[in-house]
C-alpha cells in the first residue's frame, strides 16, 4: 500500500507545459537577476514532480538503491 498517489499523465503534461511557459516568459527578466538559479531550481522541482510525494523524498528513496 502506497502512502503517496501518482498524478495522471494529463496533470503532469499540464504542469510541465506551465513550467515551460513560465520559464520562457521569465527568461528576459531573469537574465539580469542574481537569484535566477534559485528560480530555475524551483521550476525544475515542479517539472520533476510526478506524485504528491515530496521531490526530495522520492530522490532520496531512488538514491538508496545505489548503495545497497
Amino acid at each position: 500500500m502506497s502512502l503517496y498517489h501518482n498524478y495522471s499523465s494529463t496533470r503532469i503534461f499540464m504542469r510541465r507545459t506551465a513550467v515551460l511557459v513560465i520559464g520562457i516568459a521569465a527568461l528576459p527578466v531573469m537574465l539580469f537577476r542574481a537569484d535566477r538559479a534559485r528560480f530555475y531550481s524551483y521550476l525544475h522541482r515542479v517539472w520533476v514532480k510526478t506524485s504528491d510525494q515530496p521531490v526530495w523524498l522520492a530522490q532520496a528513496e531512488a538514491a538508496g538503491c545505489d548503495f545497497y
